[in-house]
């Protein structure tokens, strides 16, 4: 039988819990400081977890860690980690600790319960919603350039017809998620714009590019360079409807890697929302792997 008692002390299982958020981060292409900047930003909630040991019959066999907090005036829960020992896995133990995490986050009010994870769902969370994934690739040798196909940087006159179709695609991205309604979304994009280009076209360590292909322009991209210790971060590669399925896509990452090295760095890192196939499959296609995945379910659950 499955049973659960909150830890006191959980010096232990967080020394654990780092050293596979690290080994998972690294893995994934990113360096030893950004990997120990990421743990930083993890470390920063930690201490509101409630970590409960998993147990069968007085033996240990994992941890879970859950916690409710608010988020934009309602309360949700997360799954901030779920583990059970290599020897005891497989014996129902999992479905068991997600399912008492649920009940917690449920009896705190909880109406969403969120997890990040670092590694494939599984059948355990399969029916938990994908709301994003973080991708990245380490870049080690300069890529070879498409030929047709070039990267210019974006003009002034530019910069105020993309800075708006940027930011209705942000909202749709975020809406079509099913992270947030509407509104919330537009006064999200309205803040995230102003705190990442408060400058606009000559914000410091961002690459604002046009693609173009036989003379017409296709696309745009979006990039922060020293976003985390030798990481770029990729904001948006666009390429226009009209110009798909012809290879851009794959041109456009091309020249987000070329940037990338430029700027000094050497791993381009992107955030794809879920329900957006098309992008996962391209970074999937061009060597980008998960660093995390967040997923989440509508609580309480509903009956099979």
């Amino acid at each position: 039988m499955t049973d659960f008692g909150i830890v006191g002390d959980a010096t232990e299982w967080q020394q654990d819990f780092e050293r596979r958020l690290r080994a998972s981060y690294t893995a994934a292409g990113l360096g030893a400081a950004a990997a120990d900047r990421m743990l930083d930003d993890v470390r920063a909630g930690i201490g509101d977890w409630t970590v409960a040991e998993i147990t069968d019959a007085g033996t240990r066999v994992g941890h879970v860690a859950v916690v409710v907090s608010d988020d934009n005036g309602a309360p949700a829960g997360r799954i901030g980690d779920l583990r059970v020992d290599a020897s005891h896995a497989g014996r129902g133990h999992e479905r068991a600790a997600r399912d008492w995490a649920e009940e917690w986050c449920v009896q705190r009010g909880a109406r969403r319960l969120d997890i990040r994870l670092t590694e494939p769902a599984g059948e355990l969370f399969a029916d938990y919603g994908v709301r994003g994934q973080l991708r990245a690739r380490r870049v080690t040798s300069p890529p070879e350039p498409l030929d047709g196909f070039t990267a210019r940087p974006m003009t002034q006159a530019e910069y105020s017809e993309w800075a708006a179709a940027e930011k209705s695609a942000y909202v749709g991205d975020i809406v079509r998620a099913g992270a947030m309604g509407r509104e919330e979304a537009v006064r999200k994009a309205d803040r995230d714009f102003a705190n990442l280009l408060p400058e606009g076209l000559a914000t410091p360590d961002s690459s604002l590019l046009v693609f173009e292909a036989e003379g017409e322009r296709i696309g745009t991209g979006w990039l922060k360079h020293g976003y985390l210790p030798g990481v770029t971060y990729g904001y948006s590669l666009h390429i226009e409807e009209r110009y798909r399925g012809r290879g851009h896509g794959r041109a456009a990452m091309t020249a987000g890697e070329q940037a990338t090295l430029a700027a000094g760095d050497s791993t381009l890192m992107f955030t794809v929302w879920g329900g957006n196939e098309v992008a996962m499959n391209l970074y999937t296609s061009t060597g980008f792997r998960v660093v995390e995945e967040s997923r989440s379910l509508s609580l309480p659950r509903r009956a099979a």
